[in-house]
């Protein structure tokens, strides 16, 4: 299923002057000067396309640094005037609106903590009703793709053609390398759902720290998104947030230099009729796959039906053991990734207890069915 919205294409409402489109600056405005500064590094570079500063800060605790406020804004409107960037801001209710537009910021967007709530949504749609600016959603905190989705409807409702999407990762509660889980998968979905609707990276939230953010940089471009919005301060080290995941304007410029753009399509015939019989395999495979599945859950339902006859539990714990030992031994033969390997085997397994919680549900509904049957005839 895909979503119906009027959405302007990426470069129709942004002049990118270099590939791929860089949005960056300070996690927070701090002061006049590291903005400034900060701004003209960037420019300096030739590799930034837009300058991002964070001037209302939303803190998971109290007393931290919140940000520096409206005068924030001036300091932005100063820096678009000596360096030619045009600016973003995070709005999170219909007065940072108000007061982003009355200052001249280009480019707004939405921060995950503001995507959670569909309210606090609908409250910034209402206020940029009539108007006509540039608008990125970020990925909501949590990872449910029609909390996302409903975001950008909310915001296109308003009347905002000029959309786009921000993919920042999502909190999860397994220990990883990631400040926020990628999870491509639901940055994909959600471009399958809107396949017009540019979607842009942002490394420095996914990752916390700048070691990793050449990668995810890099396999965010792969993936055909449209853009990157990294994080950037003149000294990092003294950052009053998130100081860990910012680069310095230089060392963003050599990470520019080293990306690889590349394109979605080829136009050389060859590569293409290749590609095309390469996929006519992977179209075979994918089938014998969904058909052993098949004969799988059917083997799954026969064994449901013999546990319930003989009053025997869903769950052998030996028995899943032994299949996440053989199915892992055997990834590595086949030289398969463990965790996909292992994440695989758990859907599989999930699916099976579902079929066989069915069956035995099914058995005694039907008893039950019948009992309440026979006590209405009987009365």
């Amino acid at each position: 299923m895909k979503l119906q919205l009027n959405i302007q294409p990426l470069n129709t409402w942004l002049n990118i002057k270099n590939e791929p489109l860089i949005i960056s600056g300070p996690c927070s405005a701090e002061t006049e000067e590291q903005l400034l500064t900060t701004a003209h590094l960037l420019a300096a570079t030739g590799k930034v396309s837009v300058l991002r500063a964070g001037i209302w800060k939303p803190r998971t605790r109290p007393g931290e640094f919140e940000g520096i406020g409206s005068i924030g804004l001036e300091w932005l409107k100063r820096a678009k005037a000596e360096t030619g960037l045009p600016t973003a801001v995070e709005v999170a209710n219909a007065k940072h609106v108000e007061e982003a537009l009355a200052a001249g910021v280009d480019i707004l967007w939405i921060g995950a903590r503001s995507t959670v709530n569909p309210f606090t949504v609908q409250e910034i749609a209402d206020a940029l009703q009539g108007v006509d600016i540039p608008v990125l959603v970020k990925n909501p905190i949590n990872p449910d793709l029609q909390l996302w989705a409903g975001a950008l409807e909310r915001i296109n409702r308003a009347g905002i053609t000029k959309l786009g999407a921000i993919h920042r990762g999502f909190s999860s509660y397994e220990k990883s390398s990631f400040r926020n889980e990628p999870m491509w998968e639901l940055a994909i979905q959600l471009k399958t759902l809107l396949p017009d609707l540019p979607i842009i990276n942002d490394p420095s939230h996914i990752c916390g720290n700048r070691e990793l953010i050449p990668y995810i940089s890099q396999k965010a471009l792969d993936l055909d998104m449209q853009g990157l919005m990294i994080e950037s301060h003149v000294d990092p080290s003294i950052a009053w947030t998130d100081a860990k995941q910012q680069l310095t304007p230089a060392a963003l410029g050599e990470l520019a230099e080293r990306l690889t753009v590349r394109e979605p399509e080829s136009q050389n015939e060859a590569f293409t009729d290749q590609l095309a019989e390469l996929r006519k395999q992977i179209d075979k495979i994918d089938d014998l796959l969904l058909q052993k599945l098949g004969e799988r859950m059917a083997i799954v339902g026969k064994i449901g039906e013999y546990k319930r006859d003989n009053q025997v539990t869903i769950l052998q714990v030996n028995r899943w053991d032994a299949i996440i030992k053989k199915g892992i031994s055997f990834a590595k033969a086949l030289k398969l990734d463990l965790n996909f390997t292992e994440k695989f085997l758990e859907l599989v397994h999930g699916e099976s207890i579902r079929k066989q919680t069915e069956i035995m549900n099914a058995g005694k509904a039907e008893k039950g069915i019948a009992a309440e049957t026979h006590t209405e005839v009987k009365s």
